[in-house]
């Protein structure tokens, strides 16, 4: 009886341990497949997050590529224009500076003629009357001619950059300025491309011009300082000067500024009410 019962308890302990080993298998079973499943989510998971990622980055760098196509599209089609216009304008100028050579001229030097003639056919007292009328006269022919030269950008790169410029200063000291100077600093250095000597010394007339019709100033200076990459020039006068913001959006400075980005160049103007202006151009070399 007690082997029966031996038997008999083993056999069910076989079964039990049988039983037991199927269901942790089961469970080992499936806890490798959850966690083989897990794994292979996660992948999926870094790898979907891996291609957006890289989606929207190759997204940005198209859209700032585009945007910068259309920001150089824009800015080449506005240089474009300010070179037409700044052409056109060189042309009006020089068309402007013919007429006044070739046609004002001649009439003035006709008219000083005939009064010289006139003259010989009067009294000695009757020609001191003359006198003021011929002076003046000679004067404005003078005058006439040496402003065609200036609007001639010919003229300008023949007799070259500096001496422009103090032809300029000079023609404006015989109308109403009591100084109007020019100095040089540094070694001269020659202009890459001329035609950039031409937008700077219009630039500077612009000022110039400026100065003679607003600041009521009565001294003018223009300084040359010729740096080893740069060369900054600096414009300015005594006059009555002006808000900079009741002018920002003025024509005047507009050219200027519009001439200025055409040729690479930093410009700035400042000025306050009874402290004179000052213009300072940033040309690199």
């Amino acid at each position: 009886m007690a082997n029966l019962f031996i038997c008999q308890y083993n056999y069910v302990l076989n079964l039990y341990n049988c039983f037991y080993m199927v269901q942790t298998g089961e469970r080992l079973a499936s806890t490798a497949s959850e966690r083989y499943l897990l794994i292979y989510m996660i992948a999926v998971l870094v790898i979907v997050t891996s291609l957006v990622i890289i989606f929207f980055v190759v997204f940005l760098k198209r859209k700032n590529k585009l945007l910068l196509d259309r920001i150089k599209q824009q800015q080449a089609f506005d240089a474009e224009i300010v070179q037409a216009q700044t052409e056109t304008q060189e042309q009006t100028l020089k068309n402007i500076g013919w007429e006044l050579h070739d046609n004002v001229g001649q009439l003035l030097s006709f008219a000083s003629m005939q009064l010289s003639i006139l003259k010989m056919q009067m009294s000695e007292d009757v020609k001191e009357k003359f006198k003021d009328t011929s002076d003046a006269l000679k004067e404005s022919l003078a005058e006439v001619r040496s402003l065609s030269k200036t609007l001639n950008n010919e003229v300008v790169l023949n007799i070259g950059f500096e001496k422009s410029i103090t032809n300029e200063l000079d023609r404006l000291k015989k109308m109403k300025f009591t100084s109007a100077e020019l100095k040089i600093i540094g070694e001269k250095v020659a202009f890459k491309d001329r035609k950039h000597e031409i937008i700077i010394f219009r630039i500077l007339q612009e000022f110039l011009s400026n100065s003679v019709k607003y600041s009521e100033a009565k001294n003018l200076s223009i300084v040359l300082n010729y740096q080893p990459n740069n060369l900054m020039i600096t414009a300015s006068d005594d006059g009555k000067g002006f808000n900079i913001e009741d002018v920002e959006k003025g024509s005047g400075l507009i050219n200027m500024k519009s001439r200025a980005a055409l040729i690479n160049a930093t410009l700035d103007l400042t000025s306050q009410p009874d402290k004179g202006v000052q213009l300072i151009l940033n040309y690199p070399l």
